[in-house]
């Protein structure tokens, strides 16, 4: 049988000296859209504040109610958080079920999370979400345990210390959980940092091409070994961290780690939550930046990128610019301008560029030099051929000649078994 799809009338308070509300209404369309909800209609307000007890003005909620009439079975998504006492408020005018803008994102995160610790972190801010509520949901058990006297009451009140106890303690469980997964990957992060492995990684706005760019490098450097990464044309596709060896031809090797997306105004529990998850982007060498081009709001997506890698205390680390999606957007590509790439990660039209570049940023401790190697030592030899970039090679009377560029480290560790003929930084 086909289940009827959700449907919903969306609603949002246009605040003054707000320049991007119209692009967070056409957001939550596409939020409601990623949670298979329909949206059928849409009031807005333009007000100087909030209304603190039902979100919008009387009038409003009035209209709002008329509005609903049409459709009996529609809900209300609301552009904002709602207090719990707006939404108990709410759907008791309204008689219908009340959504805001954060149980929408959780509910798509909820849907996609697929690992582990995104599963638990997802829980721990719907969690946090839900404590605050639990008085509204608990005002009928309240009410029927009143009555005469005092024999019953506070029956309701004692329920709900009871749930509010169970939540923080399961919060705490999973909080320590979380928390022995976060000590792993930062033990991960110092075994890669003492390897001297360069990290880069991927940040940018939801669905604007991380998932599809990291396939398309990975698919270039090691094609058919199945490393791809989830990559749909949705909000959230992505929301573990997946870190992928890059290997190049000169055996120069970097780790590319894709991150979940950004989203304007992400629910502050959920950015508590995934807090541990986003410090991989402050420890990065090199970040790349990508940006979907073909989106009208595509300027306002990267001031929400910049702004969130602010607050993660990561905007001081080198940045290129991808500019994604170029063949949707009728600009000219692959074209590198300085730090700005304009690419296509479908049709592989950049990833030489992007990796060029790339490389000029991240391997800057590498030098170029003959050296010529005794015999008795073509143990050396081999190392070279397997960890650096052998430019020429041809064989004299004292030795191998190679005409190599190599980590400055080997250099170091190897010259004394080695005769240096020329050295270029």
């Amino acid at each position: 049988m086909e289940t009827k799809q959700q449907r919903a009338i969306i609603v949002g308070v246009e605040l003054q000296h707000d320049d991007h509300f119209a692009y967070a209404m056409e957001e939550l369309r596409n939020l409601a859209a990623a949670c298979e909800i329909e949206v059928i209609g849409e009031l807005t307000q333009k007000a100087s504040r909030i209304n603190p007890s039902h979100y919008l003005g009387t009038g409003k909620v009035q209209e709002l109610a008329r509005l609903l009439e049409e459709d009996e079975e529609a809900a209300v998504i609301f552009n904002d958080e709602l207090s719990p006492s707006q939404i108990r408020n709410l759907e008791a005018d309204l008689d219908r079920q009340v959504i805001d803008r954060t149980v929408l994102i959780l509910n798509i995160f909820a849907e996609r999370a697929k690992t582990k610790e995104a599963q638990l972190q997802v829980e721990v801010a719907r969690l946090q979400y839900l404590l605050p509520r639990l008085s509204g949901m608990r005002e009928a058990l309240g009410r029927q345990g009143g009555g005469a006297g005092l024999k019953n009451k506070g029956t309701g009140e004692t329920q709900l210390e009871l749930d509010r106890r169970r939540i923080e303690e399961r919060i705490t469980a999973l909080q320590r959980e979380l928390h022995s997964m976060v000590l792993r990957r930062q033990l991960q992060r110092k075994q890669r940092h003492k390897n001297e492995v360069p990290v880069v990684c991927l940040v940018g706005y939801t669905n604007s091409g991380k998932s599809s760019l990291m396939n398309a490098l990975v698919d270039t450097y090691h094609p058919g070994e199945e490393k791809e990464v989830l990559a749909k044309n949705m909000l959230f596709a992505t929301l573990e961290t997946a870190v992928r060896s890059i290997e190049l031809p000169d055996h120069k090797t970097f780790l590319l780690t894709d991150t979940v997306g950004f989203v304007s105004r992400l629910p502050h529990h959920l950015v508590k939550a995934f807090r541990s998850t986003l410090e991989e982007v402050a420890e990065a060498d090199l970040l790349v930046h990508v940006a979907d081009s073909a989106d009208p709001q595509v300027a306002q997506h990267m001031e929400v990128t910049t702004e969130t890698l602010k607050a993660l205390g990561a905007d001081g680390i080198p940045t290129i610019f991808a500019y994604n999606k170029a063949d949707l957007a009728g600009r000219p590509y692959p074209l590198v301008e300085g730090d700005t790439l304009s690419l296509s990660a479908t049709e592989r039209k950049g990833i030489d560029e992007l990796t060029d570049m790339i490389r000029a940023r991240v391997f800057t401790d590498f030098i170029r030099c003959e050296i010529l190697v005794p015999y008795d030592r073509g143990s050396l030899v081999s190392y070279f051929n397997e960890n650096a970039h052998i430019r020429e090679t041809s064989y004299e009377e004292e030795g191998t000649r190679l005409l190599l560029e190599c980590k400055l480290s080997d250099y170091e560790k190897y010259k004394n078994d080695f005769t240096e003929l020329s050295r270029e930084a």
